[in-house]
């Protein structure tokens, strides 16, 4: 069975965005450019939402660093009852219809992993369905406050989670690796 990992950059105070805030918050370093190179560079399926789908789309589809040359490499997923095909973003396809259903089929599926930048609704109907493997949360030192957008945990259910892993990157940004306390009882 495939895994479904999910990758939320998150402030301290748990927001995806904030008011005229830099890419990565600001906190652009080495071991975090390292880390970006090394986990884009993985054989993996890249599953987003349409909101999502549109914002890299607009620039990955033609910037030229190496991370979004590789994302025009990588298949990807949209999940929308919205967009149809074709997409303008090469190696892309619309899954749609019942979220359940669609995710479970593809996990069934052989091939590479599947991994989700950002869609935090999607993550959160999929950490819902209890189909989310692995969450990874790198929490950059900043606390947005007032200035915060898109809190990550809004209208999450409560779930239970087993902290797998931790990482340091640039000596301030911490990588936090969840999996649901449910996957714990099947290893």
């Amino acid at each position: 069975m495939r895994k479904l990992i999910a990758d939320l950059f998150v402030s301290l105070d748990g927001f995806a965005s904030g008011a005229d805030e830099k890419a990565y918050f600001g906190y652009d370093g080495p071991d975090l450019s390292s880390w970006i190179q090394r986990e884009i560079s993985q054989p993996q399926v890249i599953l987003m939402g349409r909101n999502t789908y549109v914002i890299l789309a607009g620039y990955s589809a033609t910037a030229t660093d190496s991370a979004s040359v590789r994302m025009r490499e990588l298949p990807k997923l949209v999940f929308s009852n919205s967009l149809d095909e074709p997409l303008t973003w090469s190696n892309t396809k619309v899954i749609a219809g019942n979220l359940e259903q669609q995710i479970r089929l593809l996990k069934q599926q052989t091939g590479d992993p599947i991994r989700i930048f950002g869609s935090l609704q999607l993550v959160k109907g999929l950490m819902q369905l209890g189909l989310v493997d692995r969450l990874r949360l790198l929490v950059f030192p900043l606390i947005l406050g007032d200035a915060g957008r898109e809190p990550i945990y809004a209208g999450f259910q409560r779930t239970a989670l087993h902290l797998a892993e931790t990482q340091t990157l640039d000596s301030r940004l911490i990588l936090l690796e969840y999996e649901p306390e449910s996957d714990i009882a099947r290893d």
